[in-house]
């Protein structure tokens, strides 16, 4: 493509924003990852003062800087930035709660360990104030014991309820029995009230029976005598009375046996199985009523059961949040203040600020368990997996180094990168493996993580690589000048990338392709395009050794 100064050069892989990339190896392909921080023209100045009086040639090739090839172990590694964060940091959230109808939104808070403390386990960390918290559990301790005396009162209610039922069930039932048992006495055929009555009549009939037959054979002797003379009329007449006396006992027996058969036998055990039925329904209906009432005392006792419950409940709540006022640490560590800044204002943790309820107050981070938060570039996140071994540095102490394991790597990009740019970062975080001394949360530290290592393999700088549309070469130094030879590549880290194919051991590749590409645009601003031979490209005519 043409532009304003002429035919456009090749550009190296650092300058498309690129690493060199070789073809597919599996989950070993490298990504194409950006590696703006390596300049060309400052890894060019580090290697020529490398390689003090490299190639003793003139004019152009003076400014090349050649890196001979030789073959050597190539660790993989992604080397990321990241901040120090502590492997096990609690967080302490205000726990009280507000007090409904007291105009006051929060807690505020009375005391609070100065932040960046460093603090035991068990040290006092917050105070609340706490006068309105007690002052409710003192109304509250009252009200409870009231609700424990209503709740005593009906259970004894209950059980009462419970004795008065047994007592009415027994009376009522008895009724029943003695009922029942009046009428089976009645009609007992063998002794029964009945047959008693029955045979008290049987018997004053034959007692009638026999009177009239005395009195009627006394009369017939005193009427023979009356005839003789012996008797008197008035003897006669009181014989004769006697005798209607004696008939009409005779005929009043005989009407009471037909009364108690025909007519009071039938009332009386109607009467009886009235008074049986009756008791029966009375003792149902005892039944239904001890229900109602059994029920009615229970609801009362379950209802006093249920405020008791409430109360206790009401009760240890306040106790909980009176001594939730006081905040004790719960592992040694350093205090962070919590901040939080909302659109419209800023909360401050401080002595009299007033807390919400679960909000933040501090955190308490083990100092000397301690992690990297970083980010992977998404190109070598098929690199990375769990348990993979780092070495990390902390920027603040150059002169340790720290062993670490890569512990997790997140499934989503970081939300800012959606944001930012096309190029997606994973937050990945890496455990520093010993306890540490000194550093502290927020710190910058450099986690390189190792994914592999080749043994023998030829390798080149990656500045020493050009890539344009998915092919990659170097340049050569040989006798003849420069040769440009195409590569393929295998995997590759942050500064060298492994050589499959397109240079042989001891061969001496350009770490600044960049100079070749320069001088082909002042060669190219100096000649026209028939002065090409056909088919040549810009880059590689400027690549050609400067003639005579």
């Amino acid at each position: 493509m043409e532009g304003k100064d002429g035919p456009s050069a090749p550009r190296t892989a650092t300058e498309m924003g690129e690493p060199a990339v070789p073809a597919g190896r599996g989950r070993r392909t490298p990504g194409r990852r950006i590696l703006a921080a390596l300049l060309v023209l400052a890894a060019g100045l580090a290697a020529a003062a490398l390689i003090p009086g490299a190639l003793g040639l003139g004019g152009r090739e003076r400014r090349l800087i050649p890196y001979t090839v030789h073959r050597a172990d190539l660790p993989i590694t992604v080397t990321e930035r990241g901040n120090l964060v502590s492997q096990d940091e609690v967080i302490v959230i205000c726990e009280v709660d507000d007090i409904e109808g007291d105009g006051v939104h929060g807690t505020p808070i009375q005391w609070i360990v100065a932040n960046g403390a460093s603090v035991k386990k068990d040290d006092l960390l917050v105070e609340f104030a706490s006068a309105a918290h007690q002052e409710r559990l003192d109304r509250q301790i009252l009200g409870t014991e009231k609700a424990r005396a209503e709740q005593i009162q009906a259970r004894v209610k209950f059980d009462n309820q419970k004795t008065q039922n047994e007592t009415r069930w027994a009376e009522a039932k008895l009724k029943v029995d003695l009922a029942e048992l009046a009428l089976k006495q009645f009609e007992d055929e063998d002794g029964g009230t009945f047959q008693i009555d029955l045979q008290a009549v049987e018997l004053q009939i034959q007692e009638a029976q026999a009177g009239q037959l005395i009195e009627q054979t006394n009369l017939a002797g005193v009427e023979q005598l009356y005839k003789l003379g012996y008797r008197s009329s008035g003897e006669l007449a009181q014989a004769r009375l006697n005798a209607l006396r004696a008939e009409r006992q005779l005929a009043t027996a005989i009407s009471k046996r037909k009364e108690l058969v025909e007519y009071l036998y039938l009332k009386t055990k109607m009467e009886l199985q009235g008074q049986v039925a009756s008791a029966k329904r009375a003792l149902e209906q005892v039944v239904r009523d001890n229900d109602a009432f059994l029920e009615q005392a229970r609801a009362t006792m379950e209802a006093a059961n249920q405020a008791m419950l409430k109360e206790d409940e009401r009760l240890a709540r306040y106790r909980e949040q009176v001594t939730k006022c006081k905040i004790f640490a719960p592992q040694d560590g350093m205090v962070a203040y919590a901040v939080a800044t909302h659109s419209w204002y800023r909360e401050e943790i401080r002595e009299g600020a007033a807390v919400r309820p679960q909000q933040r107050i501090l955190t308490l981070p083990n100092l000397r368990k301690m992690q990297v938060k970083t980010a992977v570039h998404e190109s070598v996140l098929d690199q990375i997996a769990l348990g993979l071994p780092a070495t990390i540095r902390v920027d603040a102490f150059p002169d340790r180094v720290y062993r670490g394991t890569v512990t997790s790597v997140a499934v989503l990009p970081d939300p800012g990168s959606w944001m930012s740019s096309d190029t997606k970062v994973y937050e990945t975080i890496v455990r520093i493996d010993q306890e540490v001394e000194q550093i502290k949360p927020g710190m910058t530290a450099v986690v390189e993580i190792h994914i592999d290592r080749l043994e023998g393999v030829l390798s080149i700088p990656v500045q020493a690589i050009v890539q344009i549309e998915g092919e990659s070469w170097c340049y050569l130094l040989n006798a003849d000048g420069v040769e440009r030879r195409t590569l393929r590549l295998g995997l590759t880290n942050d500064k060298f990338v492994e050589i499959r194919e397109g240079v042989d051991e001891g061969a001496r590749v350009v770490l600044n392709p960049m100079a070749i590409a320069e001088d082909g645009r002042r060669r190219e601003s100096q000649i026209s395009p028939e002065g090409r031979e056909a088919g040549e490209r810009p880059a590689e005519a400027a690549a050609k050794p400067a003639s005579g």
